[in-house]
């Protein structure tokens, strides 16, 4: 079907829409990430990293999608450990002991988020603890470099690529509409990102709250490599609601400082 066919077509077009949906909040993930990982750079190179960082994101979904046979054929078993796990409700396993490319690159993804996270709540939480190895006794922690950070935002990009592509394919055949979705997802994310990492910055309750949500997201990447699919729709409510209770939380403080502040003014 060629581009002009596809403009013309009401059902492409809502195609279209319902992708960008779908990649903007699978890319919730990709772009917390990217906004914690960037917060730790230098003030002058953190627009830099998530803009390279979401730039990298589109180059990559764009080129998975060029190459989307052999995308599909990431879901062929690769190997079987041959073990069986008790049978669930419905007479099927637990658990998959036959693993894909897919589910080998879900798991690395995963278990990556998850060391990374962890690695950065133990921080948020003892920033100052002698015994960590990131730490100098005289400067104070040293800082994440330009080209490590750079390097873990590729890591993770390719995970949330491929499970973001894979899960496109099956909503249309259409490569064009597939890339064009793509292309206004990243473009979307870009006029995102400053906004979501000057907010986290700010406000400390919401990094340990983002760094959670990698810990879940890391735990669901791990769980589908080994074939448990967890809805992502209840992952992304509880998100939300966390969200939004801690901005209520927000309100609560802001309002209580304000009152503060004016008595202060008062009794001055």
């Amino acid at each position: 079907m060629d581009i002009l066919t596809l403009l013309a077509d009401p059902a492409a077009w809502v195609a279209l829409l319902t992708l960008v949906l779908l990649e903007v909040v699978l890319g919730i993930d990709n772009l917390v990430f990217i906004a914690i990982l960037s917060n730790k750079l230098p003030p002058e190179q953190q627009q830099r990293a998530r803009r390279i960082g979401l730039l990298l994101a589109l180059i990559m979904r764009v080129a998975l999608l060029l190459l989307i046979g052999w995308l599909v054929t990431l879901r062929t078993p690769l190997f079987d450990l041959g073990l069986s796990g008790e049978p669930g409700p419905h007479g099927e396993p637990l658990f998959e002991t036959a693993f894909s490319g897919r589910d080998l690159i879900l798991l690395a993804g995963g278990l990556f988020l998850l060391w990374k996270a962890t690695k950065e709540i133990h921080h948020a939480i003892d920033p100052a603890d002698p015994s960590d190895h990131l730490l100098d006794r005289n400067k104070g922690p040293v800082e994440l470099t330009f080209s490590s950070a750079i390097a873990q935002i590729i890591a993770l990009d390719v995970v949330f690529s491929i499970d973001s592509i894979l899960t496109a394919v099956g909503m249309t055949d259409d490569v064009p509409i597939m890339v064009a979705a793509v292309i206004i997802t990243v473009t979307i994310m870009l006029f995102a990102a400053d906004p979501l990492a000057r907010l986290i910055e700010r406000n400390p309750a919401l990094v340990m709250l983002a760094l959670a949500f990698l810990v879940m997201i890391g735990l669901v990447l791990v769980a589908d490599g080994f074939g448990f699919h967890v809805p992502k729709g209840y992952i992304y409510a509880a998100m939300g609601f966390s969200v939004a209770v801690e901005l209520l939380n927000m309100i609560q403080r802001n309002r209580r400082a304000r009152r503060d502040r004016v008595r202060e003014e008062r009794q001055a």
